[in-house]
């Protein structure tokens, strides 16, 4: 069982709590600090010296200080101003896993939140009664505000839940329940809304999509370069030690590994070809550096889900600190990079799908069909991938480049990244599908190195895709077969077969490279 506030959190982890794989909850020890860090804040309310949210006023109000009978309208109040937020809402495990952040962050017991608040919110995820939160509202400054006050205002009966399969007033849910809406006390919702969380939540999520791609990517690439004959020197070992990036190393030892044993390699050995053009050669160079991409986000978003991000942080009954620990900043600049990391992904993937077309491969046809001018073949399935190519670049404008001021200057400096990290979630899901153009291209081109063979895991691979798409020998709606591509990309069962015919100790990076 995982503890909240006392075990590290990851990104796996967060997810497996979400997806109900893995229990979680609190010990005597956290409490005992959830409680401790509590008690300051109410004996801090009870003075006449002013401390920042607990006995004044938000933002430019930070100097309004405001009687000690009003602190808990005050925190009230403050869910209902910030509730801002607009357009869809966020898919339900997303607010789920920013429920389950905001549990790790306050059960540190720097929050002075109270225990029963922090129940009720493992309530809600115990139960999967999850709060609807709007998409659009954050600049990612003082906090995720607007989608953390919606997050939260199903604890004082107001906003929306996900309730048995319907999106309901939380006040019925919370009828239906037995359940009577929280009074909030002093700092309480200050506590609950400034922090990453949205942000995080989406973070976590990329982490995850962005690294099944990375693998996805390298595979599908080895498939390729198997159907088009490629060369295997420019993932020889010897090659990368005269230029060690962590990255590139770990992603040429994996495609070395993919076509040991190869039939298809023998067979061209002492072929005249001197090049292969730089989406096959420099796959090494391109995905490994994606992977370092997606190596700092991780890094970062594993340190930030096991940080304090609310504001002011509750030290001890001496000191209180305001300070700017919400701030996305952190968060923000590696996201914008690993978005830049999954678009260039799919922008070498596009390549070799069309280099695939142009029918300069031995034994390969041009557009990957015969009887062509009856037939088009696959060359409208690479329209999709430009497609979604150009669309990707269009996204990866880094959103941390730009700052608004709000909150009347008060917050002069913010992140924008609860919109990069959306943005990064549209272009990973845009890779998917140009993943998926490039896995019909190369199980394509791979039929026509029959009757050779390939590594075991490349042949296995290209077993699975046969299984559920056919060999295309005339036009068809090849809509449905990118369709079915998707869904085997997006299967367990074809992560699972990848990752249990992939050695563990390939790369000298692997731990490095392969875990989350």
């Amino acid at each position: 069982m995982f503890i909240y506030g006392h075990d590290t959190l990851s990104s796996s982890k967060a997810l497996e709590i979400a997806q109900g794989k893995l229990k979680a909850g609190l010990n005597s020890t956290v409490i005992r600090a959830i409680e401790k860090s509590h008690e300051i804040v109410l004996n801090i309310a009870k003075q006449e010296s002013a401390v920042y949210g607990i006995n004044t006023g938000f933002g430019p109000l930070c100097n309004t200080k405001v009687d000690a009978k009003d602190t808990i309208d005050l925190q009230r109040n403050l869910l209902l101003s910030h509730s801002v937020g607009v357009g869809a809402a966020i898919d339900e495990e997303l607010a789920k896993l920013m429920l389950i952040l905001k549990v790790q962050a306050l059960a540190k017991g720097y929050s002075g939140i109270s225990l029963e608040i922090i129940e009720r919110i493992l309530w809600h995820i115990d139960n999967n009664i999850i709060p609807v939160v709007p998409e659009q509202g954050s600049v990612g400054a003082s906090g995720d505000l607007a989608p953390l006050s919606h997050l939260f205002l199903p604890l004082i009966g107001e906003g929306e839940v996900f309730y048995k399969g319907k999106r309901v007033a939380s006040k019925e849910a919370l009828n239906a329940e037995g359940l009577k809406p929280l009074n909030l006390h002093p700092k309480a919702g200050l506590a609950l809304i400034n922090g990453t969380q949205f942000i995080l939540a989406h973070a976590v999520q990329l982490v995850d999509k962005l690294y099944k791609c990375l693998t996805y990517a390298d595979v599908i690439a080895a498939l390729m370069i198997e159907g088009l004959a490629a060369s295997e020197k420019p993932f020889f070992p010897e090659l990368h030690a005269t230029r060690p990036h962590k990255g590139n190393v770990h992603v040429a030892a994996q495609v070395k590994s993919f076509l040991e044993g190869s039939e298809i390699v023998q067979s061209h050995a002492g072929c005249s070809r001197v090049q292969d053009p730089y989406s096959l050669r420099c796959v090494p160079q391109v995905h490994g550096s994606s992977r370092s991409a997606w190596l700092h986000l991780k890094e970062t978003v594993e340190t930030e889900i096991n940080s304090v991000t609310d504001n002011p942080i509750i030290i001890s009954e001496d000191l209180q600190i305001s300070g700017g620990s919400f701030h996305g900043q952190p968060l923000a600049l590696p996201i914008d990079y690993a978005c830049l990391a999954a678009a260039e992904l799919g922008s070498i993937s596009d390549r070799r799908l069309y280099f695939a077309l142009e029918g300069k491969a031995e034994g390969v046809p041009k557009l990957l069909m015969d009887n062509l001018g009856l037939n088009s073949g696959f060359m409208i399935v690479q329209y999709t991938s430009a497609a979604l190519v150009s669309e990707n670049k269009g996204l990866c404008m880094p959103s941390s480049a730009d700052s608004i001021p709000t909150s009347l200057g008060q917050e002069d400096h913010v992140s924008m990244g609860s919109i990069g990290a959306r943005k990064a979630l549209r272009v990973l899901n845009n890779l998917y599908n140009i993943l998926a153009c490039e896995l019909l291209g190369a199980a394509q081109a791979f039929d026509y190195r029959k009757p050779l063979k390939s590594g075991e895991l490349l042949n296995q691979v290209h077993q699975y895709i046969r299984r559920h798409i056919s060999h295309a020998t005339e036009d068809r709606i090849f809509s449905n077969d990118i369709n079915t591509a998707r869904a085997i990309l997006d299967s367990d069962e074809f992560f699972k077969l990848i990752k249990e015919n992939t050695a563990s100790n390939i790369s000298p990076h692997n731990s490095l490279f392969e875990t989350y």
